[in-house]
Protein backbone atom coordinates (compact mmCIF):
# COMPACT_ATOMS: atom_id res chain seq x y z
CA UNK A 1 0.00 0.00 0.00
CA UNK A 2 1.46 3.39 -0.87
CA UNK A 3 0.59 6.78 1.29
CA UNK A 4 0.66 9.69 -0.38
CA UNK A 5 2.17 12.81 1.51
CA UNK A 6 -0.30 15.47 1.35
CA UNK A 7 0.78 19.35 1.33
CA UNK A 8 -1.07 20.77 4.49
CA UNK A 9 -3.73 23.74 3.96
CA UNK A 10 -2.40 27.12 3.42
CA UNK A 11 -3.10 29.44 6.13
CA UNK A 12 -5.97 32.13 5.79
CA UNK A 13 -4.08 35.26 5.56
CA UNK A 14 -7.16 36.72 7.80
CA UNK A 15 -6.75 34.72 10.41
CA UNK A 16 -2.31 35.82 10.90
CA UNK A 17 -1.26 38.50 13.38
CA UNK A 18 -2.47 42.00 11.99
CA UNK A 19 0.42 43.71 10.54
CA UNK A 20 1.90 46.68 12.71
CA UNK A 21 1.46 48.96 9.81
CA UNK A 22 -2.31 48.36 9.15
CA UNK A 23 -2.72 48.21 12.59
CA UNK A 24 -1.51 51.73 12.03
CA UNK A 25 -3.06 52.84 9.32
CA UNK A 26 -6.92 52.10 11.13
CA UNK A 27 -5.96 54.70 13.65
CA UNK A 28 -7.51 58.39 12.44
CA UNK A 29 -4.79 60.47 14.14
CA UNK A 30 -2.00 59.15 12.47
CA UNK A 31 -2.16 61.57 9.67
CA UNK A 32 -2.20 64.51 11.94
CA UNK A 33 0.97 62.86 14.07
CA UNK A 34 3.11 62.99 10.84
CA UNK A 35 1.87 66.45 10.54
CA UNK A 36 2.48 67.60 14.20
CA UNK A 37 6.21 66.15 13.44
CA UNK A 38 7.10 67.87 10.43
CA UNK A 39 6.18 71.60 11.74
CA UNK A 40 7.81 70.46 14.96
CA UNK A 41 10.60 69.62 13.14
CA UNK A 42 10.17 72.68 10.73
CA UNK A 43 10.12 75.12 13.21
CA UNK A 44 12.88 73.68 15.46
CA UNK A 45 15.37 73.92 12.26
CA UNK A 46 13.73 77.69 11.31
CA UNK A 47 13.80 79.47 14.98
CA UNK A 48 15.82 78.59 17.50
CA UNK A 49 13.14 80.15 20.70
CA UNK A 50 10.65 77.34 19.47
CA UNK A 51 12.43 74.86 20.98
CA UNK A 52 13.36 76.96 24.71
CA UNK A 53 11.25 76.02 27.03
CA UNK A 54 9.72 79.55 27.55
CA UNK A 55 8.54 78.75 23.66
CA UNK A 56 7.35 75.82 24.34
CA UNK A 57 4.96 77.22 26.86
CA UNK A 58 3.35 79.34 24.75
CA UNK A 59 2.78 77.02 21.86
CA UNK A 60 1.30 74.25 24.17
CA UNK A 61 -0.66 77.57 26.09
CA UNK A 62 -2.45 78.21 22.57
CA UNK A 63 -2.83 74.66 21.89
CA UNK A 64 -4.58 74.30 25.05
CA UNK A 65 -7.38 76.69 24.40
CA UNK A 66 -8.20 75.71 20.73
CA UNK A 67 -7.68 71.97 21.65
CA UNK A 68 -10.24 71.40 24.12
CA UNK A 69 -13.22 72.39 22.26
CA UNK A 70 -11.47 70.94 19.29
CA UNK A 71 -11.69 67.29 21.22
CA UNK A 72 -15.44 68.32 21.98
CA UNK A 73 -16.20 69.22 18.72
CA UNK A 74 -14.17 66.33 17.41
CA UNK A 75 -16.58 63.71 19.01
CA UNK A 76 -19.85 65.90 17.51
CA UNK A 77 -18.02 65.48 14.39
CA UNK A 78 -17.76 61.89 14.84
CA UNK A 79 -21.59 61.69 15.65
CA UNK A 80 -22.53 63.27 12.52
CA UNK A 81 -23.23 66.99 13.31
CA UNK A 82 -21.75 70.17 13.44
CA UNK A 83 -22.11 73.54 16.19
CA UNK A 84 -21.68 76.43 14.31
CA UNK A 85 -22.07 78.09 18.13
CA UNK A 86 -19.31 77.03 19.77
CA UNK A 87 -17.10 80.06 19.39
CA UNK A 88 -19.35 82.47 20.70
CA UNK A 89 -20.44 80.34 23.43
CA UNK A 90 -17.39 80.49 24.78
CA UNK A 91 -17.72 84.32 24.85
CA UNK A 92 -20.96 83.74 26.41
CA UNK A 93 -20.13 81.97 29.32
CA UNK A 94 -18.06 84.20 30.10
CA UNK A 95 -20.27 87.19 29.96
CA UNK A 96 -22.74 85.15 32.39
CA UNK A 97 -19.90 84.74 34.52
CA UNK A 98 -18.21 88.17 34.67
CA UNK A 99 -22.33 90.11 34.85
CA UNK A 100 -23.25 88.18 37.89
CA UNK A 101 -20.28 88.40 39.95
CA UNK A 102 -19.16 92.32 38.87
CA UNK A 103 -22.67 93.27 38.53
CA UNK A 104 -25.09 91.68 40.97
CA UNK A 105 -22.36 90.97 43.46
CA UNK A 106 -22.61 86.72 43.28
CA UNK A 107 -19.31 84.89 44.49
CA UNK A 108 -17.28 83.89 41.43
CA UNK A 109 -18.45 79.96 42.32
CA UNK A 110 -21.97 80.58 41.88
CA UNK A 111 -21.37 82.68 39.29
CA UNK A 112 -19.89 79.48 37.69
CA UNK A 113 -22.33 77.15 38.32
CA UNK A 114 -24.97 79.92 36.45
CA UNK A 115 -23.36 79.85 33.93
CA UNK A 116 -22.26 76.22 33.38
CA UNK A 117 -25.81 75.23 33.79
CA UNK A 118 -27.10 78.34 30.91
CA UNK A 119 -24.39 76.43 28.59
CA UNK A 120 -25.91 73.41 29.22
CA UNK A 121 -29.31 74.03 28.52
CA UNK A 122 -28.21 76.05 25.17
CA UNK A 123 -26.76 72.99 24.56
CA UNK A 124 -29.18 70.70 24.88
CA UNK A 125 -31.83 72.96 23.07
CA UNK A 126 -29.52 73.03 20.17
CA UNK A 127 -29.85 69.04 20.14
CA UNK A 128 -33.14 69.02 20.83
CA UNK A 129 -34.12 71.48 18.36
CA UNK A 130 -31.96 69.49 15.39
CA UNK A 131 -33.55 66.09 16.20
CA UNK A 132 -36.84 67.49 16.70
CA UNK A 133 -37.13 69.20 13.81
CA UNK A 134 -34.53 67.51 11.08
CA UNK A 135 -32.98 70.63 10.20
CA UNK A 136 -28.93 70.02 9.60
CA UNK A 137 -27.26 71.01 12.94
CA UNK A 138 -25.01 73.60 10.37
CA UNK A 139 -28.51 75.62 10.50
CA UNK A 140 -29.95 75.30 13.73
CA UNK A 141 -26.18 75.96 15.10
CA UNK A 142 -25.96 79.07 13.06
CA UNK A 143 -29.06 80.20 14.06
CA UNK A 144 -27.66 79.74 18.02
CA UNK A 145 -24.31 81.59 16.82
CA UNK A 146 -26.38 84.89 15.62
CA UNK A 147 -28.60 84.64 18.36
CA UNK A 148 -25.90 84.61 21.09
CA UNK A 149 -23.74 87.24 19.29
CA UNK A 150 -26.52 89.65 19.46
CA UNK A 151 -27.70 88.91 22.85
CA UNK A 152 -23.61 89.32 24.38
CA UNK A 153 -23.94 92.90 22.37
CA UNK A 154 -27.20 93.28 23.22
CA UNK A 155 -27.04 92.92 27.01
CA UNK A 156 -23.27 93.40 27.80
CA UNK A 157 -23.70 97.13 26.47
CA UNK A 158 -27.36 97.65 28.06
CA UNK A 159 -25.59 96.81 31.66
CA UNK A 160 -22.23 98.05 31.67
CA UNK A 161 -23.02 100.80 28.47
CA UNK A 162 -19.88 99.32 26.67
CA UNK A 163 -18.99 96.00 24.60
CA UNK A 164 -16.42 95.03 27.68
CA UNK A 165 -17.30 93.54 31.23
CA UNK A 166 -14.38 93.95 33.83
CA UNK A 167 -13.75 94.11 37.38
CA UNK A 168 -13.38 90.45 38.18
CA UNK A 169 -10.61 90.47 40.45
CA UNK A 170 -12.26 92.57 42.99
CA UNK A 171 -15.44 89.54 43.09
CA UNK A 172 -15.36 87.49 45.65
CA UNK A 173 -13.93 84.26 45.49
CA UNK A 174 -12.08 84.94 42.41
CA UNK A 175 -8.74 83.98 44.06
CA UNK A 176 -9.50 80.22 44.35
CA UNK A 177 -11.91 79.82 41.36
CA UNK A 178 -8.50 81.28 39.54
CA UNK A 179 -5.96 78.71 40.97
CA UNK A 180 -8.30 76.21 39.32
CA UNK A 181 -9.21 77.94 36.40
CA UNK A 182 -5.85 80.01 35.28
CA UNK A 183 -3.20 79.69 37.23
CA UNK A 184 0.02 78.54 36.50
CA UNK A 185 2.60 76.01 37.27
CA UNK A 186 6.80 75.92 37.15
CA UNK A 187 9.10 73.71 34.83
CA UNK A 188 12.35 74.35 34.53
CA UNK A 189 11.76 78.50 36.01
CA UNK A 190 9.32 78.54 33.43
CA UNK A 191 5.58 79.37 34.20
CA UNK A 192 3.23 77.01 32.16
CA UNK A 193 -0.35 77.67 32.44
CA UNK A 194 -2.91 75.20 34.08
CA UNK A 195 -5.22 75.32 31.02
CA UNK A 196 -2.37 72.96 30.10
CA UNK A 197 -3.53 70.40 32.09
CA UNK A 198 -7.23 70.92 31.37
CA UNK A 199 -6.45 70.26 28.09
CA UNK A 200 -4.70 66.59 28.33
CA UNK A 201 -7.49 65.86 31.42
CA UNK A 202 -10.20 66.71 28.42
CA UNK A 203 -8.59 64.79 25.92
CA UNK A 204 -7.77 61.84 28.22
CA UNK A 205 -11.83 61.63 29.27
CA UNK A 206 -13.04 62.18 26.22
CA UNK A 207 -10.52 59.12 24.73
CA UNK A 208 -11.90 56.69 26.99
CA UNK A 209 -15.35 57.40 26.68
CA UNK A 210 -14.95 56.88 22.69
CA UNK A 211 -12.61 54.17 23.16
CA UNK A 212 -13.68 52.10 26.05
CA UNK A 213 -17.44 52.89 26.70
CA UNK A 214 -21.16 51.83 25.25
CA UNK A 215 -21.56 55.43 24.51
CA UNK A 216 -18.64 56.02 22.58
CA UNK A 217 -19.99 52.70 20.69
CA UNK A 218 -23.35 54.59 20.27
CA UNK A 219 -21.34 58.09 18.66
CA UNK A 220 -19.17 56.16 16.06
CA UNK A 221 -22.43 54.31 15.17
CA UNK A 222 -24.64 56.92 15.05
CA UNK A 223 -22.15 58.57 12.95
CA UNK A 224 -21.80 56.52 10.33
CA UNK A 225 -25.47 55.03 9.97
CA UNK A 226 -27.78 56.96 12.10
CA UNK A 227 -31.02 54.54 10.90
CA UNK A 228 -29.30 51.36 11.23
CA UNK A 229 -28.35 52.49 14.72
CA UNK A 230 -31.49 53.45 16.00
CA UNK A 231 -33.07 50.04 14.19
CA UNK A 232 -30.43 48.07 16.85
CA UNK A 233 -31.80 49.92 19.66
CA UNK A 234 -29.09 52.80 19.80
CA UNK A 235 -30.77 55.95 21.70
CA UNK A 236 -29.56 58.46 18.90
CA UNK A 237 -32.14 61.46 20.24
CA UNK A 238 -30.43 61.15 23.52
CA UNK A 239 -26.67 60.51 22.68
CA UNK A 240 -26.75 63.90 20.17
CA UNK A 241 -27.77 65.86 22.96
CA UNK A 242 -25.75 64.72 24.81
CA UNK A 243 -23.15 65.09 22.24
CA UNK A 244 -24.28 68.55 21.81
CA UNK A 245 -24.33 69.67 25.56
CA UNK A 246 -20.67 68.27 25.86
CA UNK A 247 -19.53 71.19 23.47
CA UNK A 248 -21.42 73.95 25.56
CA UNK A 249 -19.50 72.24 28.55
CA UNK A 250 -16.05 72.15 26.79
CA UNK A 251 -17.42 76.36 25.50
CA UNK A 252 -17.73 76.69 29.36
CA UNK A 253 -14.46 75.83 30.41
CA UNK A 254 -12.72 77.89 28.21
CA UNK A 255 -14.89 80.91 28.62
CA UNK A 256 -13.79 80.20 32.14
CA UNK A 257 -10.11 79.74 31.97
CA UNK A 258 -10.38 83.32 29.76
CA UNK A 259 -12.60 85.35 32.23
CA UNK A 260 -10.44 84.50 35.03
CA UNK A 261 -7.23 84.45 33.39
CA UNK A 262 -7.72 87.95 31.87
CA UNK A 263 -10.43 89.40 34.44
CA UNK A 264 -12.47 91.11 31.48
CA UNK A 265 -14.36 89.82 28.24
CA UNK A 266 -15.50 91.38 25.23
CA UNK A 267 -18.82 90.75 24.06
CA UNK A 268 -17.72 89.86 20.48
CA UNK A 269 -14.66 87.60 21.55
CA UNK A 270 -14.75 84.11 20.09
CA UNK A 271 -16.37 84.83 17.06
CA UNK A 272 -14.68 82.83 13.92
CA UNK A 273 -13.30 80.39 16.56
CA UNK A 274 -15.91 77.50 15.44
CA UNK A 275 -14.35 76.97 12.12
CA UNK A 276 -10.68 76.97 13.68
CA UNK A 277 -12.24 74.06 16.25
CA UNK A 278 -13.55 72.05 13.37
CA UNK A 279 -10.12 72.64 11.00
CA UNK A 280 -8.39 71.07 13.94
CA UNK A 281 -10.57 68.45 14.42
CA UNK A 282 -10.67 67.81 10.40
CA UNK A 283 -6.59 67.62 10.83
CA UNK A 284 -6.58 65.47 13.41
CA UNK A 285 -8.60 62.72 11.37
CA UNK A 286 -12.51 63.56 11.56
CA UNK A 287 -14.05 62.90 8.44
CA UNK A 288 -17.45 66.03 8.00
CA UNK A 289 -19.38 62.90 6.82
CA UNK A 290 -19.38 61.36 10.64
CA UNK A 291 -18.38 58.18 12.28
CA UNK A 292 -14.69 58.23 11.85
CA UNK A 293 -11.97 60.51 14.04
CA UNK A 294 -10.61 60.46 17.82
CA UNK A 295 -10.39 63.33 20.17
CA UNK A 296 -6.72 62.46 20.85
CA UNK A 297 -6.28 63.35 16.82
CA UNK A 298 -7.98 66.49 17.43
CA UNK A 299 -5.74 67.05 19.94
CA UNK A 300 -2.81 66.85 18.31
CA UNK A 301 -4.60 68.96 15.31
CA UNK A 302 -4.71 71.92 18.30
CA UNK A 303 -1.17 70.89 18.55
CA UNK A 304 -0.07 71.69 15.46
CA UNK A 305 -2.53 74.87 15.63
CA UNK A 306 -0.47 76.26 18.37
CA UNK A 307 2.99 75.04 17.03
CA UNK A 308 2.74 76.84 13.40
CA UNK A 309 0.99 80.13 14.83
CA UNK A 310 3.99 80.24 17.31
CA UNK A 311 6.27 79.49 15.10
CA UNK A 312 5.41 81.98 12.12
CA UNK A 313 5.95 84.29 14.97
CA UNK A 314 9.19 83.14 16.18
CA UNK A 315 10.34 83.20 12.92
CA UNK A 316 9.58 87.16 12.16
CA UNK A 317 7.25 86.24 9.26
CA UNK A 318 3.92 87.77 8.43
CA UNK A 319 0.88 86.57 10.58
CA UNK A 320 -0.88 86.68 7.18
CA UNK A 321 0.79 83.09 6.23
CA UNK A 322 -0.72 81.40 8.95
CA UNK A 323 -4.05 81.45 6.66
CA UNK A 324 -2.45 80.16 3.85
CA UNK A 325 -1.18 77.27 6.87
CA UNK A 326 -4.57 76.63 7.49
CA UNK A 327 -6.19 76.41 3.81
CA UNK A 328 -3.31 74.40 3.40
CA UNK A 329 -3.64 71.83 6.21
CA UNK A 330 -7.47 71.41 5.88
CA UNK A 331 -7.11 70.03 2.11
CA UNK A 332 -4.39 68.02 2.82
CA UNK A 333 -6.27 66.72 6.13
CA UNK A 334 -9.09 65.71 3.60
CA UNK A 335 -7.41 64.34 1.12
CA UNK A 336 -5.20 62.09 3.72
CA UNK A 337 -8.30 61.43 5.59
CA UNK A 338 -10.33 60.18 2.85
CA UNK A 339 -7.51 58.03 1.76
CA UNK A 340 -6.82 56.41 5.47
CA UNK A 341 -10.28 55.39 5.58
CA UNK A 342 -10.97 53.67 2.64
CA UNK A 343 -7.53 51.70 3.60
CA UNK A 344 -8.50 50.88 6.66
CA UNK A 345 -11.95 49.63 5.00
CA UNK A 346 -9.75 47.40 3.64
CA UNK A 347 -7.79 46.22 6.27
CA UNK A 348 -10.89 45.46 8.34
CA UNK A 349 -12.10 43.04 5.23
Amino acid sequence: MTVTATAPPAADERLGKPRAMDQLIKRPEIGAMLGALLVFLFFSVVTEQFLSVGGAATWLDDASMLGIMAVAVAMLMIGGEFDLSAGVMTASTALVTALLATQLGLNVWLALLVSLAFALAVGALNGWLVMRTGLPSFIVTLGSFLALQGLNLGITRLVTGSVQVSGMREAAGYESAGFLFASTFQIGGTSFYVSIIWWVLFTVVASTVLMRTRFGNWIFAIGGAAQSSRAVGVPVVRSKILLFMTTAFAAWLVGSINILRYASVQANQGIGLEFQYIIAAVIGGCLLTGGFGSAVGAAIGALIFGMARQGIVYAGWNSDWFQLFLGVMLLAAVLVNNMLRRRAERVRR
